[in-house]
C-alpha cells in the first residue's frame, strides 16, 4: 500500500475512517471496474493502488459511501462524498441525498450561542465600569451609558462591525432615472432593500432606493447575478448575526422542504417582491440557508467537473496498467467480490 504520492513523493495524510486504507484524506474508487486511487492534496495527482492491496479497501469504501458518507455533489458519472475528514470520489451514481440546510442550521445555532456570550461579556464590562466609578467616587459618561443597559448592545455591535464592516456592497452604479451615483449600500439601510425574483429560477435581484429622487422599483440601484448573490449573503448574515434557536432552524428547514428545493424557496418567501425588513423571521432564516447552499453547490459543481475530467484520463491509464499486469479472468473474478460492482 502506497504511503506517498507517486508523482511528488508527498506523504499521504493518515485517516481514521478506513482500516484497509489508512493513508490518504481524498480517495477515488470505481467499484464496477475495481479501481482505487489515492489523490494527492499537494499536486492533485492520482496514484493507482496496487491490485493486491485493493479489494478489502474497495469493499470498505463502498460500505462507507453507502452507510455513512454525505453526498456533496454529483454528475452523471461521478459523485463527491464526505465522511469525517475523508473526501471520496466515487465513480458511478451514489444514491444519497445531503440536506445541506441542516449544516447551515448548525451554523445559525452556533451564532446564537456566540450572541448570548457577547451579551454576558457586555454585562460584565458594564459591571466593571460601575465598580470603577464607585471606587473613584464618581461615574463617567461611559459608566452612565452602560448602566442604562447599553453594555451588551455595544459589545455585540462592535463584534458585528469587526466581522462585516459598515457596507454591504461597494462599487459604482447609477440610478436609471436621475443618474445618482451609488458607491455603497450601508448595512444600516438593509431593511429598505428590495428583493425581487428574476426570470431565472431561484435568482434574486436586489434594489436599493435612490436617496436623490426617491425612486425604488423602477429606478434606484439594481444588483443582479453574482453581485446580487454576494451582497444578499452578506446582508442576510449581518441581519441574522444573532443566529437562531433550534426551533427556528427546524421551522426554516421545513419551509425549504415544502418549497421542494432551496432554489425554489423564493416563490414562497419573497413572492412578487418584498423589502428585507418585511420578511418574516423564519422566511429570512430559510432564505439565508438556501443562499449559502446554492453558492456552495455552484463551487462543488465546478470542482466536480475538474474531477471528472481528471478521472477520465486516469481511467485510461488504469485500464492499461490493470490489463497488462493482471490476467483478465482473475481481475473479473476479484471485481465481482466488491459490493456494488454489479456483474
Amino acid at each position: 500500500m502506497y504511503t506517498r504520492c507517486l508523482v511528488c513523493a508527498t506523504p499521504f495524510e493518515a485517516n481514521e475512517e478506513l482500516q484497509h486504507l489508512p493513508h490518504g484524506r481524498r480517495l477515488a474508487f470505481d467499484p464496477k471496474r475495481g479501481r482505487l486511487w489515492a489523490v494527492c492534496r499537494t499536486c492533485r495527482s492520482w496514484s493507482l493502488t496496487p491490485i493486491e492491496d485493493r479489494w478489502e479497501a474497495l469493499e470498505e469504501l463502498e460500505k462507507l459511501a453507502t452507510d455513512r458518507a454525505k453526498l456533496l455533489s454529483q454528475t452523471e458519472n461521478i459523485s463527491l462524498l464526505r465522511a469525517g475528514q475523508l473526501e471520496v470520489v466515487r465513480v458511478g451514481k451514489a444514491e444519497r441525498t445531503e440536506e445541506a440546510w441542516w449544516r447551515y442550521g448548525r451554523e445559525l445555532t452556533s451564532r446564537k450561542r456566540s450572541w448570548d456570550k457577547l451579551g454576558v461579556a457586555g454585562t460584565l464590562a458594564a459591571g466593571a465600569v460601575v465598580a470603577g466609578g464607585w471606587a473613584t467616587g464618581g461615574m463617567t459618561m461611559l459608566g452612565v451609558w452602560l448602566v442604562m443597559g447599553h453594555g451588551s448592545e455595544t459589545v455585540r455591535d462592535g463584534a458585528r462591525w469587526l466581522r462585516f464592516g459598515s457596507s454591504a456592497w461597494r462599487g459604482e452604479g447609477r440610478c436609471t432615472k436621475c443618474d445618482h451615483l451609488f458607491r455603497s449600500i450601508p448595512f444600516r439601510e438593509r431593511g429598505a432593500l428590495g428583493l425581487f425574483p428574476t426570470e431565472e429560477t431561484g435568482k434574486i435581484e436586489l434594489v436599493a432606493r435612490c436617496p436623490k429622487c426617491g425612486e425604488y422599483r423602477d429606478a434606484g440601484l439594481h444588483l443582479r447575478g453574482q453581485d446580487a448573490e454576494r451582497t444578499l449573503r452578506r446582508v442576510l448574515a449581518y441581519h441574522h448575526f444573532a443566529g437562531a434557536s433550534e426551533q427556528r432552524v427546524v421551522a426554516a428547514s421545513r419551509l425549504i422542504q415544502e418549497a421542494g428545493s432551496p432554489r425554489d424557496l423564493t416563490r414562497i418567501v419573497i413572492k412578487d417582491g418584498r423589502r428585507l425588513g418585511d420578511l418574516q423571521r423564519t422566511g429570512g432564516i430559510a432564505l439565508e440557508i438556501a443562499a449559502n447552499e446554492a453558492s456552495e453547490q455552484h463551487l462543488l459543481e465546478m470542482e466536480l467537473a475538474g474531477l471528472e475530467a481528471h478521472w477520465r484520463r486516469e481511467e485510461e491509464l488504469a485500464s492499461i496498467i490493470d490489463g497488462e499486469l493482471t490476467p483478465l479472468p482473475f481481475l473479473e473474478q476479484m471485481r465481482r467480490l466488491v459490493p456494488g460492482a454489479g456483474g
